[in-house]
């Protein structure tokens, strides 16, 4: 089914005026034209899905069940055939992809924000717009009242542009016509997006909380109420939603308070075992590692003892980090499921049959998709290689089975969890300052 969203007619007609009429000395005035679209070709990224192919699960849709060992009957091609033992979740979701790899579930974020804003014509569009959208004028019954209301504010603007210095009318302007926050209308704005995922996604969407509170639980715990408020507003039930948060220590701390409350958590920007132990500890509902940064991190920087002793013993520093992250939350029974993030090619992927999530490319998809499966292939292996009876007999360290907190935590973590964590948390904050700046030169606001 394909999904089309145009621009309000209101909306297209006030954009039409500003260019032709008395309007366009006004818009000329305050307008900033918005930036360009981002280079990268728009995507929904790392959507979240569903609970239904864990290894605790106790039915599955496909022939073979998650905990099958090996390759079952019926599944035709290699997709099928590592579906039935991880949920396998489109790591990049194109608009036009979603009949092809339909996501399960999905993530809003600044990201994805920049993205909608620089596409003509999407599905959110109408989602963004509503946030944007001047709040009096908007709130009015017909298209005829809304018209009529902009139309008031311009002249009214138009009248004290000949009558108050620059200054003053910027400021008028601006309390008269913007009354939302630049911050706030992101907030709307995310909400918003997140409520139409719920409606197109059978499984959970986790929201980006922002990053620029990563070291501040209380701030971290106050978003997430703000968030979860405006979704109550759109009655979207909690059971739906998932809160994703970087995983400093504030980031983990706020993540057990917030589960204690019955509100679910993503944790991300996970890069070491004490992150993931820590996390576990907290019951965040979703744990995610990338495999692919941390393969990364290792080809061009030394002294991370963590990922030392995984090169030494042969092993890839990702795809052991997953392996024992999952033996741990399964051996201890701790409820979180481990998304393993950044997968970049087909052997990643059936290294880590069994774990609970993998987000993989399209091109891998894509690849999967038209493979044959075939028992017994030569070079890929169709056997599970995690299990909770298998993580039952991996051995720990004791100095990994200690109670974790923040003193713990910054002993434990090494240089590439530190710097990858730090650039994540860096690169999500630009992201929310981005899509601010970009809302605040916006104008006139759209009336929808």
């Amino acid at each position: 089914m394909t999904h089309s969203l145009q621009s309000p007619p209101s909306a297209a007609a006030l954009s039409a005026s500003i260019q032709k009429g008395r309007w366009k000395t006004v818009a000329a005035g305050f307008s900033v034209s918005p930036p360009p679209p981002p280079a990268v070709n728009f995507t929904l990224r790392r959507s979240i899905p569903r609970i239904n192919a864990s290894a605790s699960s106790s039915s599955s849709s496909s022939s073979s069940s998650p905990s099958s060992p090996s390759l079952g009957a019926g599944e035709n091609n290699e997709l099928d055939a590592v579906s039935a033992f991880s949920e396998i979740v489109p790591d990049t979701v194109v608009f036009d992809d979603f009949e092809r790899f339909p996501p399960t579930a999905a993530t809003v974020s600044s990201a994805l924000l920049l993205g909608i804003c620089g596409l003509p014509d999407t599905i959110f569009r109408n989602a963004v717009d509503m946030a944007l959208a001047d709040s009096t004028c908007a709130g009015l019954d017909t298209t005829e009242s809304k018209l009529s209301c902009f139309f008031d504010k311009v002249d009214f603007l138009t009248t004290y542009l000949f009558t108050s210095p620059p200054q003053g009318l910027f400021i008028r302007s601006k309390l008269f016509l913007c009354p939302i926050s630049d911050e706030k209308k992101k907030l709307q704005a995310i909400v918003n997006v997140g409520g139409d995922l719920v409606k197109l996604v059978p499984g959970r969407v986790s929201t980006e909380v922002d990053a620029r509170l990563a070291y501040d639980t209380n701030a971290i715990i106050r978003k997430v109420h703000d968030l979860l408020r405006l979704y109550n507003e759109i009655d979207v039930p909690h059971d739906r939603l998932l809160f994703k948060i970087p995983a400093t220590w504030q980031g983990i701390e706020a993540a057990k308070l917030l589960e204690s409350e019955g509100i679910q958590t993503h944790l991300t920007f996970v890069y070491s075992f004490a992150q993931a132990a820590a996390a576990a500890q907290a019951g965040a509902s979703v744990i995610q590692i990338f495999v692919g940064r941390l393969r990364d991190w290792a080809r061009n920087h030394s002294g991370d003892a963590e990922i030392e002793t995984a090169v030494k013993s042969g092993e890839d520093p990702g795809l052991a980090l997953v392996r024992r992250s999952y033996n741990y939350i399964h051996k201890y029974g701790y409820k979180s499921k481990l998304m393993a993030a950044a997968v970049r090619n087909k052997q990643d992927l059936f290294s880590l049959l069994g774990v609970d999530y993998v987000i993989a490319p399209l091109k891998v998809l894509q690849s999967l998709k038209d493979s044959p499966a075939v028992p017994d292939d030569e070079k890929y292996s169709f056997v599970r290689k995690l299990s909770p009876e298998t993580a039952t007999h991996y051995n720990f360290p004791n100095k990994e089975l200690v109670k974790w907190d923040q003193l713990s935590l910054a002993s434990a973590m090494g240089p590439a969890s530190v710097e990858l964590l730090s650039a994540g948390v860096e690169g999500y904050a630009n992201q929310a300052k981005r899509v601010e700046e970009l809302f605040g030169k916006i104008w006139p606001p759209p009336n929808v």
